[in-house]
Parts: structure tokens; C-alpha cells; sequence
């Protein structure tokens, strides 16, 4: 008999995992109590990149998640264009470091002069000395890459459920066979939770504490203008990029991905102290706010993946960055879902750490 896969949670990460697994002939159902990508997903500053990295096992799965994310856009039809971004969050010894390091891993970037830097980005009130360049970084749409997958789902037979409220997850002595929720029941041979931050919720009854680290964030939206940055850019002060609509987006908290805070911020605060940022970084655009986005960061107790095995019938796949992993931890999982053997790149993120 066909295995049914029950996921539960419409990002980004759940999307791309059902769109692997019905590519691959499994039987699947999505589940979410809201609409798809309404979560971090939906709030994401979309960046794609393995310059940020904790490990080395880490930085590996991200350059994998870069060129799984490429040989996604190919199969989806999707036009797939590295914007690139220009780095220089660091400056003195820390940005030698980075720079050493990356370059020992092999990672492609270009050194940059202030010359160089102002020649790329003509709009920069004042081009630091130098800035690292790494050309096959990129930016997601993550609502509409989240919409595609689970469409492209649906189309090979996947069935998707949101609305339905808050679920539980059915076990007996920490076996699970699927979901209880105010509509009912759904049952399946093995459950994915890629739930984010309402993961430790679905586990404390089965007996698994997974204290997720508390790191709400918040995404500034400015209201459209002419084109005024041609890469996405990360400066001491504030990471930004353009969006093709002419929106700019930035995360309220300058080094965002490594952004311990774990206190949400003040919302016309945060509004206001990004604009000022943006302005002084740009100050020939005519920047105006437009949005806020508020949401909580999916960010495991050690600040990496966990992804794979929990118990009888269930596995999960929560983290931060989803955008940049999404792909090649869906094609991972899935393979090892389906019977194709234990994936070593995964070893070093399986939950079985946390839970003894």
C-alpha cells in the first residue's frame, strides 16, 4: 500500500516537502490552522546565501541549499537570477576572518575598493573601504514560492487543508498516526511537523521538551521607488534589498540572522529606526514606510536545524533560515521517507540530540 504522509505547517518548508514527496509517488495531505506561508514564511527577508554559517556541516548544507534552490527554479519553470549581495557587516579583524574563511571553503566572493563598491552601488551615501562581493547569493519571494510548490502539489494529487484550527498530534506511548483536530481526525503512516515555533507545543505531550530559542523579528516594507540598489546589501548598520516591485525590505535589526534579541520590538520604534537607517544609507531615495511584518523566527535550541526522526511515525524539519534550506532539505528528507537510505548530510541535525 501507497505510505500517506500527513505534514503539518504551509511554509515554505512543509510546501517544499510535499511538492518532493508527491514528485516522488508518495500520498500526501498539508495541514495548517492558517492560511499557507502566514507564519515566518510570510515575513522572511528571503535571503539565500552559506556566508552565515555556525559549523562547518552547516555551511556545506547551505551551499547545498543554494543549488537545490537553482535546480528547483528549473524545474518549476522559474527564472532564477543571482542578485548577489555586498558584504561588509564587519570591518577590522572580523572581516578578515570572514573573508579568510570563506575563501578556505572555496566560496565564491570578490574583494572590493571604495571604488568598486560605489561603481556597483552608485546610491551609497558613503562606500565603506572595502566590501566583500558574493556573486550566487540571492532573494526569494517565500509567499509566492510557498503558493507554486503546494500548487505544484496539488497538481501531482496532494490534498491541502488549512483552517482548521489548532491540531494535537495522535500517539500511543509516543507512537504517532496522525492529527486531531476541531474538524476531526487525520490519520497517516508518518507525520512532519514543519510547524516552527509551535513545534514544542505538538511535542510536550509526548513527553520531548524542545525549548525553542524565543527570536521574534520584524521586516520593514517601504512603499515602491525607482531602483536604487542593485544587490542585496549588509552593512553594519542594516541589511536591505529591492524588490523587482521597487519595495525595499529590511530586517529592523541590523545582522539579523545572527540577531540574538529575544524581547519583540516595539513596532513604530522599529518602524522608525529602520526608516532613519535606510535614509542615511540612501539619502537621495525618497523613502516612505509602507509595512511591518512581525513574526517569530523558527530557531532551534542550538541555533541549528533539526531535521529528521523523533519517534514511531514522526519526523520534523524546523529552522532558521528556511529560505535558504527549504530545497535541499526537502529533497533529502524525502529520499529517506521513501526508502532511499539515511542522508549523511542531515547526521550532524538530527532532533535525537535534544531528546536524548
Amino acid at each position: 500500500m501507497q505510505p500517506r504522509f500527513l505534514i503539518l505547517g504551509a511554509g515554505i518548508i512543509g510546501a517544499a516537502l510535499a511538492h518532493r514527496l508527491t514528485t516522488l509517488g508518495a500520498s500526501v495531505t498539508v495541514v495548517d490552522a492558517m492560511p499557507p506561508a502566514s507564519g515566518a514564511s510570510g515575513r522572511s527577508f528571503g535571503w539565500v546565501n552559506a556566508s552565515f554559517h555556525l559549523t562547518p556541516a552547516h555551511y556545506h548544507l547551505r551551499l547545498a541549499g543554494m543549488a537545490a534552490h537553482r535546480a528547483l527554479a528549473a524545474e518549476l519553470g522559474l527564472t532564477a537570477t543571482p542578485q548577489g549581495c555586498l558584504w561588509y557587516e564587519d570591518q577590522g579583524d572580523a572581516f578578515d576572518t570572514t573573508r579568510d574563511t570563506l575563501a578556505d571553503l572555496g566560496y565564491p566572493l570578490r574583494l572590493l575598493d571604495r571604488a568598486g563598491i560605489a561603481a556597483f552601488e552608485p546610491a551609497l551615501a558613503a562606500p565603506p573601504d572595502r566590501a566583500l562581493l558574493f556573486p550566487t547569493e540571492s532573494a526569494l519571494d517565500l509567499p509566492a514560492l510557498t503558493a507554486r510548490l503546494l500548487s505544484a502539489a496539488t497538481a501531482q494529487g496532494a490534498q491541502v487543508i488549512t483552517g482548521t484550527g489548532p491540531a494535537a498530534l495522535i500517539h500511543d506511548d509516543r507512537r504517532v498516526t496522525g492529527i486531531r483536530t476541531a474538524s476531526g481526525q487525520i490519520t497517516a503512516h508518518h507525520t512532519l511537523l514543519a510547524t516552527g515555533t509551535g513545534t514544542p507545543a505538538l511535542l510536550a505531550p509526548l513527553g520531548l521538551p524542545f525549548p525553542m530559542l524565543h527570536r521574534p523579528g520584524a521586516i520593514f516594507r517601504s512603499q515602491p521607488l525607482p531602483r536604487v540598489l542593485n544587490h542585496i546589501l549588509a552593512t553594519p548598520w542594516q541589511e536591505v534589498r529591492q524588490l523587482p516591485s521597487g519595495h525595499l525590505i529590511a530586517p529592523a535589526a541590523a545582522a539579523h540572522q545572527s540577531d540574538s534579541a529575544d524581547t519583540p520590538p516595539d513596532p513604530q520604534g522599529a518602524m522608525d529606526d529602520t526608516l532613519s537607517r535606510l535614509r542615511a544609507l540612501l539619502p537621495a531615495a525618497d523613502i516612505r514606510p509602507d509595512a511591518l511584518m512581525l513574526a517569530d523566527r523558527p530557531v532551534p535550541p542550538d541555533g541549528l536545524p533539526a531535521i529528521g526522526p523523533v519517534t514511531d511515525g514522526l519526523s520534523m524539519a524546523v529552522m532558521h533560515s528556511g529560505a535558504t534550506l527549504a530545497a535541499v532539505v526537502a529533497d533529502l528528507m524525502a529520499a529517506e521517507l521513501t526508502g532511499q537510505g539515511d542522508r549523511p548530510e542531515l547526521a550532524p541535525f538530527r532532533p535525537a540530540r535534544f531528546f536524548g
